[in-house]
């Protein structure tokens, strides 16, 4: 367990930080932008259930367990595989999580209107902050990919897995919220021509 006495250390104000494994890197490394991105898309999770936690609670559950995975997919990004051995067993995202996240899309999945057109983020407050959340994990897949082409680095194939389909259920549970999809604000191509 991790145990937290002191919030403020001061060994980052040289513009550094420590991953997992002790190595320090810069704040603007691809690897901490990547799981900083992650830490983000929790945050707005977060907002998110400030809207579902009363009027959707089984969603708000489904969003629950993501907010625990994707502080697991932070602590396998901040310990790099490198091959070497840690002393421990790092924490790393696995298939199962990611077979969770996709009965979960199902299940939402199967009471949707079928869509017609593109989905404009919006529609209600709920929906709105779950495509914001979406976004923001699209970026975070975006940086883990982008660090796993660079030589020397190593990016988990399940992890990469998971945020994908982590967008893909925000996305799903946005139209869920949105009335199954009835409430859905809908791109209409050249609208404002």
């Amino acid at each position: 367990m991790v145990k937290l006495n002191k919030i403020y250390t001061r060994t980052g104000d040289d513009g550094t930080t420590g991953l997992g494994t002790g190595e320090r890197r810069l704040k603007s490394d691809l690897r901490v932008d990547a799981y900083g991105t992650v830490d983000e898309a929790n945050a707005c999770i977060g907002m998110a259930r400030v809207h579902t936690a009363a009027s959707h609670p089984a969603i708000d559950a489904m969003l629950s367990r993501i907010q625990n995975d994707l502080f697991d997919l932070g602590a396998d990004l901040a310990v790099p595989d490198d091959g070497k051995p840690l002393g421990y067993e790092p924490l790393r995202i696995v298939a199962v999580q990611t077979d969770r996240v996709e009965k979960d899309i199902d299940l939402l999945n199967k009471d949707l209107q079928p869509l017609r057109s593109f989905v404009l983020n919006g529609g209600t407050a709920a929906a709105a902050a779950l495509h914001l959340a979406r976004t923001v994990a699209r970026r975070a897949e975006r940086l883990m990919v982008a660090l796993a082409q660079n030589p020397g680095e190593h990016v988990n194939q399940d992890g990469l897995k998971y945020i994908n389909r982590v967008s893909d259920f925000l996305f799903v549970a946005a139209r869920a919220v949105n009335d199954n999809g009835n409430a859905d604000v809908l791109w209409v191509p050249g609208k404002n021509r």
